[in-house]
Formats: structure tokens, C-alpha cells, sequence
């Protein structure tokens, strides 16, 4: 893309890059032209721009008087074109392959790309080889990604000649003047861009899954194949990701879940709704208790509210109006009841249940609160997106003056109980969406209450544009596992909605009556997911406070089953969670199975224990501890327990 010679008639481009520094090019010149006018080394590493802060492509011309930046493979924005544009590359190698297939979206997601298939057959494991082969030929042909405008109509027509019947369907939604589209040699495609300026800039990808999906997430619709993929600037980094990707294939929940008999599903019972086993139960008691007690520590009161309530407060709620495709709904007596998906509700009645003072406030109100909410197929994944599911949900009611300090008391309740568990975590601020209740006024009263809160703890967060609750705006705080990914668990929604909705009151000290706030808040959000998370993060390795079962007594032979008991009786009566293991087989079996149970200690007791009266732990990594006396080892386990919490 040479800088075009200046004509006799042509007048100066002026702008200015993001240093502040300006350039003058001749009119016309294009963002690749700016590059090439700052430096060769500039030009060849470019691949997209941003013109007043809209990412574009190279070829863009450049209007005058605008903010100029040069996106490279090392800016922040690259990635997201590169995985778009390779999954354009991916539905050219499949078109190749197979022209029968009917293409229909291709976004670039948070780990990579996907693009949806309409074939009469399912993509199998060999497919995937023969497009990325077929990809790999693309690339290298150094194909020239180029940018067409047509107006809506020629496009429905050129897609509807092409078959192309589900690009046509997005278009005729669109209802826009001019569309743009994207070739590639023989491809095309309906895209808004940025793309790359050829395909010899896609240099690492791999495809790395297929599942089914709807068209347009509609159940009743077609269900398309989904081809996964991911892609990077370069080898090394994919290699790096594809190492962790295998990381996670070994640490997934469900795969863990069965290995230590955790928990199930079954289609007899239903999707989306978790059968817990009895170490799975035992997981979840050990963190409902250390809930209720951080909680009772807190100032919180526990209460419990009803599964269902009458459908007339959930429209009094907004919920009926907002969130009733999200809900389950029945009769009873042949009166209308929701099945209620969060607890808000009831916590509200338990307030209207007497008078209040503001002397009452602020009140606190806490419940493990089982809830349902219908889920599409699709998105259910193990105890990461479930249907019934408990949570750690409390509402906090207050006067507007104590707002601030409540808001801040749960964003230091969040960072106490993240630290007890080892994660680090990244907080934003979600606003107003299109779909809400409430005045103007309380929305900006709401928001501003969680930003200042935010902008005084001193951490940084990110805003959310759009994405807040129906009825509120959200603090969401996105806990990092151990293999750096983001998980959506504890949230803070501030609501001056409801309690007018639902005529909530106090007294306030001048005798009048006044309205309080209302903050819902989770603090690990849903049990389920969050044991997911747990699973995951620990790769089923639970620190010893968390772990089902802490300590496992083996024998050697039947001639040390009586000590071995004794040694049981007393782990199990001073609240060690044990078990044993006296089974008349070799001793390196009971250890491995032990091992991939990931049981913390092993108590192995030979002849040698029973004359010394003794007991020699074993970790799980297969490190031995010094032999110890059974009171010591019970003072040792619950010495470490308490370390942690």
C-alpha cells in the first residue's frame, strides 16, 4: 500500500497520534499510509488502527483532524482481530471442504473464536485435522482481507444467491441502510470488522472442541455444529496456552467430581439439578458452617424463607415482568405461586413484619437460600451453570447515611474470605441495562454509593456498561483461579428500587417516616459454582480444612485391625473427618486408591505401630511425616485446620 502521489487539487490530512505529536499526509491516505510515513518497521508490524477510538481496519482512509493509533500484534486490542480473522480463515477452509455447509456467525470470544455450521452431518475429531490443514494452506496463500460496503438489498441478494439463508436472515434483521462484508479470495463474509490485512498474518491457532448450538440460542431453532478454536500472535504463546488448557482438561470439575465420588446428575432426575454423595455433602456442610460463622461474627441474622411465593409479589417485585422467562411458575388451591429464584422477597416480609426504628437499622439479614432458575440446555455445564442451586445471599437493610459504611463492610467481608481460600480478584462496576425499573434519581443515588465505596478501597475495577440488575447497579468481583481464569462469584447490588416498591420503612430520629436502602449482596455466590471453582482451583487437592475426608487409616495385614480402630475411634471422636481402610489387599493398592482420592493424610499401621503405639502419616505426595502419638497427630491436624482460618 505505496503513499499515493499528490495531486495538483489535493489538499493536506492532519492528525494527530496518541503522543500527541501531528503528521500531515496528503488527503486520502490511508491508516497503513500513516505507518509507512512513521517508519518501515511500523508499516510491516501494523495489522488494524483506531481512528478516534474506533478500531479499523488498515485500509480505512483517514479523515482530517482525527486521533490516529497503529495497532500492532503487541497492542492490547490485537488479539480479539486476529481471532476474528481466524475464524473467517476456519469458515473458508470449511466451505472448502465441505460446500454444502451453510455459515452463519464467527465471533472471537474471551478464549479464542467460534463459528456455527449448519451440515447434515456431525463435525467428527478427523474434520477438525482437515480444516486446520486446509487453514494452515489459507494462511500461507497470503490471501488479501478486503472490506466491501453494500447496500442491504444487494447483500440479502448476493448471500440469498449464494445459500446462504442464515446470512440473509441477519441482514433482513438488521435493517440497515449499507452492510459491510469481508473477502478473502473466493470467501465472503457479513462483518462489521476490523479484520487483518491479509491471511499470511495468521501465523497460530488450534481448533480445540465441537458442540451443538442453537441458531441464535433458540431452542426451537435448527441446532447448528460449533467448531471452537483459539489463536495467537505467535507459537509460543499458543503452545503456553494449549499447555493450560490441558491443565484445566485435568483439573475439570466433573471429570474430579466422579473420580471422588463428589457428586452426579441423571436424566431421570433432570438437568441442571446436582445428586450431592455423601463426601460431596460434606464439602458443602464444611462451607455452609464456616458461612454461618463468618456471617453470625459479622452482625448478620440468619433467617429462611419459603420455596414458593404468590405470583402477585413477584409482580408487585417486577420480577414477573423482568425476569419471568428466567423463572419457574405453578398452582397450588388455584392460586399462582413462583418458584422464587432469589431471596430477596422474603427478607423484605421479615422487614415489614413490625415497625422499625432507625435505632433497628442497619439489619442484616442472611439465609442459604436454595433458588431455581431456568437455564437454557445449552448453557448447563457440571455445577458451573446449574438449575437449582443454594446461595449465600443476605440483604442488608439501612438508613442512606450508613450506606457507604455497609458497602464498604462487604467489600472487606469479600476480601477477608478470598484470602482465606487463596484467591486474588478483579472487581467492576456494572450500570444501568435498557430492562430496569426505578426512577432516574435512584439509579444515580445507587450508582454513585457503589463507586465511591470502589474509588475508596484503593483497588482499581473496571465499569460495565449496561450490565447491572434489573432493579440496581452491581459491584461483580471476579475471583482468579490457579490457572488464571475469571470466575463471576461475589456480586453487591445496591437498591433504592424494592423497598419503595414493597413501602419499607423506618422511623427516623426527627419521628417521621423514611425509606431505607436495600443492598443484596453474595459473598461466594453459589455454592455449587463456587465448589466448581474449588475443584478446579485445587485440582480436588483440598487444603485440609476443606477437605471430606482428612486422614485415612490403612492396615497392613488383619493382625493390626483392632489397633487400627482404636486409632479411627479416636480421630473420628475428636472431629477428624477419617475414614479406613482394612481390607485384606496389598498395602500399595490401598495407598494409591488413597492417593487419587486425594485424601490428605495416610495412616499407615504396621506391626511396628502396634508395639510403639504410634502412628506414621503419610501426605498425599508421598512424603512422610515423623511417627507421632495419636493424641499428637489429632493436636497437629487441628493445629493446621486452624491455620487456615
Amino acid at each position: 500500500m505505496p503513499l499515493s502521489v499528490k495531486g495538483p487539487f489535493m489538499s493536506d490530512t492532519k492528525v494527530t497520534l496518541p503522543d500527541g505529536t501531528e503528521r500531515t499526509l496528503q488527503e486520502g491516505a490511508t491508516v497503513y499510509d500513516l505507518a509507512a510515513s512513521i517508519g518501515a518497521g511500523l508499516a510491516k508490524a501494523a495489522i488494524a488502527g483506531k481512528i478516534n477510538g474506533d478500531l479499523v481496519d488498515l485500509a480505512t482512509v483517514l479523515p482530517d483532524g482525527a486521533k490516529v493509533e497503529i495497532i500492532t500484534e503487541k497492542s492490547a486490542e490485537a488479539l480479539e482481530i486476529i481471532r476474528h480473522s481466524t475464524s473467517h480463515l476456519m469458515a473458508q477452509a470449511v466451505k472448502s471442504l465441505f460446500p454444502e455447509a451453510k455459515v452463519t456467525i464467527g465471533p472471537a470470544i474471551e478464549t479464542g473464536f467460534y463459528y456455527d455450521f449448519d451440515v447434515d452431518h456431525p463435525f467428527t475429531p478427523e474434520d477438525l485435522e482437515k480444516i486446520e490443514k486446509k487453514m494452515s494452506e489459507l494462511a500461507k496463500a497470503n490471501l488479501k482481507i478486503e472490506r466491501q460496503v453494500l447496500t442491504g438489498a444487494d447483500a440479502i441478494k448476493l448471500f440469498r444467491d449464494m445459500g446462504e439463508i442464515y446470512k440473509v436472515e441477519l441482514i433482513e434483521d438488521l435493517s440497515a441502510d449499507t452492510v459491510s462484508l469481508y473477502r478473502q479470495g473466493d470467501f465472503v463474509d457479513l462483518c462489521r470488522g476490523p479484520h487483518l490485512p491479509s491471511t499470511s498474518h495468521i501465523k497460530a491457532f488450534k481448533l480445540t472442541s465441537i458442540a451443538g448450538a442453537y441458531w441464535r440460542g433458540d431452542e426451537k431453532r435448527k441446532m447448528l455444529q460449533r467448531v471452537y478454536g483459539t489463536a495467537f500472535a505467535d507459537k509460543k504463546e499458543l503452545d503456553a496456552y494449549l499447555a493450560r488448557l490441558e491443565e484445566a482438561k485435568r483439573r475439570d470439575h466433573r471429570k474430579l467430581g466422579k473420580e471422588l465420588d463428589l457428586f452426579s446428575f441423571s436424566d431421570e432426575v433432570g438437568a441442571g439439578l446436582v445428586i450431592w454423595h455423601p463426601k460431596g455433602a460434606m464439602l458443602r456442610t464444611i462451607l455452609e458452617d464456616f458461612e454461618r460463622k463468618e456471617h453470625f461474627r459479622r452482625g448478620y441474622d440468619i433467617v429462611v424463607g419459603p420455596q414458593i411465593l404468590k405470583t402477585e409479589l413477584w409482580q408487585r417485585s417486577g420480577h414477573y415482568d423482568n425476569y419471568r422467562e428466567n423463572m419457574y411458575f405453578t398452582e397450588v388451591d388455584e392460586q399462582g405461586y413462583g418458584i422464587k429464584p432469589m431471596n430477596c422477597l422474603a427478607h423484605m416480609m421479615i422487614y415489614k413484619s413490625q415497625l422499625r426504628s432507625y435505632r433497628d437499622l442497619p439489619l442484616r439479614y442472611f439465609e442459604l437460600g436454595t433458588v431455581h432458575r431456568h437455564e437454557r440446555a445449552g448453557v448447563l455445564h457440571g455445577l458451573l451453570r446449574v438449575r437449582g442451586f443454594t446461595q449465600d445471599d443476605a440483604h442488608i437493610l439501612c438508613t442512606p447515611e450508613q450506606l457507604d459504611g455497609e458497602i464498604k463492610g462487604v467489600l472487606s467481608f469479600v476480601k477477608d474470605v478470598m484470602g482465606i481460600f487463596g484467591f486474588e480478584y478483579e472487581m467492576e462496576l456494572s450500570t444501568r441495562p435498557e430492562k430496569s425499573i426505578g426512577s432516574d434519581e435512584d439509579w444515580e443515588r445507587a450508582t454513585k454509593a457503589l463507586l465511591g465505596a470502589l474509588q475508596d478501597s484503593g483497588r482499581p475495577f473496571e465499569i460495565n456498561e449496561g450490565d447491572g440488575a434489573f432493579y440496581g447497579p452491581k459491584i461483580d468481583i471476579k475471583l482468579r483461579d490457579a490457572l488464571d481464569r475469571r470466575w463471576q462469584c461475589a456480586t453487591i447490588q445496591c437498591d433504592f428500587t424494592l423497598p419503595e416498591r414493597f413501602d419499607l420503612t423506618y422511623i427516623g430520629a426527627d419521628g417521621e417516616k423514611k425509606r431505607p436502602v436495600m443492598v443484596h449482596r453474595v459473598i461466594l455466590g453459589a455454592i455449587e459454582r463456587f465448589i466448581g471453582v474449588l475443584i478446579e482451583h485445587f485440582a480436588g487437592s483440598f487444603p485440609v480444612w476443606l477437605a471430606p475426608v482428612q486422614a485415612i487409616v490403612l492396615t497392613v495385614t488383619d493382625n493390626q485391625v483392632s489397633y487400627a480402630n482404636e486409632i479411627y475411634t479416636a480421630l473420628r471422636a475428636a472431629g477428624i473427618r477419617v475414614q479406613q481402610d482394612f481390607r485384606n489387599e496389598k498395602l500399595g493398592f490401598k495407598i494409591r486408591e488413597a492417593q487419587l482420592q486425594k485424601i490428605p493424610y495416610m495412616l499407615i499401621i504396621g506391626d511396628k505401630e502396634v508395639e510403639s503405639g504410634m502412628v506414621t502419616p503419610r501426605f498425599r505426595d508421598g512424603n512422610n511425616l515423623d511417627s507421632m502419638k495419636p493424641a499428637e497427630l489429632i493436636e497437629f491436624i487441628e493445629k493446621e485446620v486452624k491455620s487456615f482460618h
